[in-house]
């Protein structure tokens, strides 16, 4: 599985201005409803689930980086998207520092084994010091999908 495969290109944030963590939330989810992948009468429910799954443990994994997602009985296909913040936000990361990088992950509730599987491919990018400079110099959206190209490339 390529990050391509789930990332939607047009809800790529590049300039997060969210400051708290609910508001970042929101921002990036409604960059993928702004996007199309989130109807209307869902977009409340999903931003209720995710920050549902933040009340569990923050998704704040440390150096910067925080991958919030769930799975949502609306979306009807994995669905993701990458967020970046100049300032950082204060996420609760596991290591006390500000986040400035998120993936948020989005997949339907009958699909455990997709889900797992982009979370485990996040992860291991995110594991690469060069793939986070690179996303962290990004400053427009197609930088951000060139940086993700790359690393599919360098994956397959």
């Amino acid at each position: 599985m390529k990050l391509s495969d789930f990332v939607v290109r047009d809800a790529i944030v590049v300039d997060l201005k969210a400051t708290g963590k609910e508001d970042t939330i929101r921002e990036i989810v409604g960059s993928l409803h702004a996007a199309g992948q989130i109807a209307d009468a869902d977009l409340e429910s999903v931003i209720r689930a995710i920050l549902g799954r933040e009340e569990l443990g923050s998704t704040g994994i440390g150096q910067g980086v925080a991958v919030p997602h769930t799975r949502h009985q609306s979306v009807k296909k994995l669905v993701g998207t990458l967020a970046l913040s100049k300032g950082g936000v204060n996420f609760a990361a596991l290591d006390g520092e500000p986040v400035n990088i998120f993936f948020l992950l989005l997949s339907p509730t009958n699909q455990s084994g997709d889900h797992l599987r982009a979370l485990e491919n996040i992860s291991r990018h995110l594991k690469d010091e060069r793939f986070v400079s690179f996303l962290r110099q990004a400053k427009t959206r197609e930088q951000v999908f060139d940086v993700l190209d790359d690393a599919d490339q360098g994956a397959s």
